[in-house]
């Protein structure tokens, strides 16, 4: 019973990165910009987290901090790919490669350290403890005594789909990306949108980065990411931006990272489970892949 507790809170922790900044991608993705740069907002938010809770002591200044340092990511992006209308792949590439750098850079200039930094002064995001619910056997443990951001990742989860499915403002947000023309005609800048959407994804990117440093664990460390963020747009990809289809494949994912570190337990070489993750999401990429090319054989 304490080995499926295990693993199914490690499930939700792994899950809750690739959540949220799955849900920011689906709303690029809806508004028609294909945001390859999740991964570098996440690294951006999770190095200044660490850095907003050191210098206040405070988990609330780094949530700040996090959220401040992936909308500097999203500026620039917006800047580029939206205002400018530069190529969106290499604008995200960049990216990426520039948060690497810079965080990189940074931790080495300010905390004067090298890979990994970690401190008693750094306040992690706490967890939060339902009354009454976490004496309930077997799902008390489960649902009961999470970080605070995997609630906010299950309220974003309803919210996103609310947003996109419920609202003028998602009609919008779909028309930008299906129809650009209607949208610009009607009176509404499809670039205004697009940016916001950015601007909306990098929030959610700021808490997801600010969950791995403060909340998963409670340092960081260079290029702590490790490609969530693009285990995040394959998530997008799969279920075509449709956020509770996003939240399964999330928790599909969060269930091979959980398991990757529970073989550990058993002798099993890390650097094997490590790749556990990643194989699962080339597998489910192979797998939509086929299932494509299934539907295009049946329309002819």
């Amino acid at each position: 019973m304490n080995v499926l507790i295990g693993l199914i809170t490690g499930m939700i922790a792994g899950a809750t990165p690739i959540l949220l900044a799955a849900l920011g991608g689906a709303l690029t993705f809806y508004a028609g910009v294909f945001n390859i740069a999740m991964e570098g907002m996440m690294l951006m938010a999770a190095f200044f987290a660490v850095l907003g809770s050191f210098l206040f002591h405070s988990w609330l200044a780094g949530l700040a901090f996090a959220i401040l340092g992936s909308l500097a990511l999203a500026a620039i992006f917006i800047f580029f790919s939206v205002k400018l209308k530069t190529d969106e792949f290499v604008t995200g590439i960049a990216l990426n490669l520039f948060a690497l750098g810079t965080t990189t850079y940074l931790l080495r200039q300010i905390f004067k350290v090298k890979g990994v930094f970690t401190s008693k002064a750094l306040v992690p995001i706490p967890a939060i403890h339902i009354p009454y619910v976490e004496n309930i056997p077997f799902l008390g443990p489960i649902v009961s005594g999470r970080n605070l951001i995997v609630y906010l990742a299950a309220l974003a989860t309803i919210v996103c789909a609310y947003l996109v499915f419920r609202t003028r403002y998602g009609l919008r947000l779909r028309a930008a990306g299906y129809n650009a023309a209607s949208l610009d005609s009607s009176g509404v800048l499809t670039s205004r949108i697009r940016a916001q959407s950015l601007l909306a994804c990098a929030v959610l990117c700021g808490l997801g980065g600010a969950f791995l440093s403060l909340g998963y664990v409670t340092l960081f460390a260079e290029n702590m990411t490790a490609g969530r963020g693009w285990i995040s747009l394959a998530a997008v990809i799969l279920v075509d931006g449709h956020p509770v289809g996003i939240a399964i494949i999330s928790l599909l994912f969060g269930f091979f990272d959980g398991l990757g570190l529970f073989l550990q337990n058993y002798r099993v070489a890390p650097q094997f489970t490590a790749m556990v993750p990643y194989l699962a999401t080339l597998g489910a990429l192979y797998v939509y892949a086929r299932r494509g090319r299934g539907r295009k054989g049946m329309k002819i």
